[in-house]
């Protein structure tokens, strides 16, 4: 008989002692919604139409606008034939830097992937968002075997280091774009005014605000919660102050932060 209330897939009930207390600047949606938003390639496991046995496989990865991975596949790739017999799946998105990987944050995202029709609504957002944080992609997007995929993600798990781990819902990482109709529509027209007139203000964000390196800095997202920026393969997230929903909020919060990189110089 099955429970009335299962666990989340991932979830690790009853594992952590209960005494156990969290650092106090570890806030785990924080973590996990950076890592969502800023990684850009993934290991994607997939069930084996074959046998069941987990198959994994690496994959470029981008977000939607409201936070849901996007993958872009060819038919002719295993996992792609495992997902059109069975849609589950788990994507790893991992955190890389100096001495031990495993000391490194990394967030497992599991839900089911489904296709999008190259007919429908959504296409012409989600070809935009994933061909601006990975243009070469665009040399065989447009192939006939080739298809993005899109996961109703439903729940995660991240392990932020040594005692850092976390169960999450999908609502903790995902964004709330119900109210956002209005930036969503807009954001194609945003992004490409700041490249174009505000490419300075792109170059401030990143290095006065975020700390890195100099360069070419690019919007390639935006959307309730902030801005995506990304120079080559490196890709940055840059949080507003405030939530925005709509084109005007939009332009000012862009102005105020802008202002705040500015006297920083």
């Amino acid at each position: 008989m099955k429970p009335e209330n299962p666990p989340l897939p991932g979830a690790m009930p009853r594992r952590t002692p209960e005494n156990a207390t969290p650092p106090a600047d570890f806030v785990p949606r924080d973590v996990a919604k950076s890592l969502l938003r800023v990684t850009r390639t993934g290991t994607l496991a997939t069930l084996d139409r074959n046998s069941g046995h987990p198959f994994a496989s690496l994959v470029n990865v981008v977000t939607d606008v409201d936070g849901a991975p996007l993958i872009l596949t060819s038919k002719l790739a295993t996992h792609t034939a495992n997902l059109e017999r069975d849609g589950r799946a788990s994507l790893l998105l991992a955190e890389f830097g100096k001495g031990d990987a495993l000391a490194h944050a990394r967030l497992t995202a599991l839900g089911s992937m489904a296709p999008v029709a190259r007919d429908s609504a959504d296409d012409a957002r989600v070809r935009r968002r994933f061909l601006a944080r990975h243009p070469k992609s665009e040399l065989y997007a447009g192939f006939g075997d080739f298809a993005f995929w899109r996961m109703a993600l439903v729940s995660a798990h991240l392990n932020g280091g040594f005692a850092r781990a976390a169960d999450l819902t999908a609502a903790d990482v995902l964004t709330d774009v119900s109210d956002a109709q209005a930036l969503i529509e807009v954001e194609a027209e945003a992004i490409a005014h700041m490249n174009a007139d505000h490419a300075e203000a792109c170059r401030l964000y990143a290095t006065k605000l975020l700390g890195a390196s100099d360069g070419d800095w690019r919007c390639v997202g935006i959307d309730p919660e902030g801005i995506e920026l990304q120079r080559g393969q490196t890709a940055l997230r840059l949080l507003f102050p405030q939530r925005v929903t709509g084109p005007g909020p939009l332009r000012a919060v862009l102005k105020q932060l802008a202002d705040e990189a500015r006297a920083l110089t």
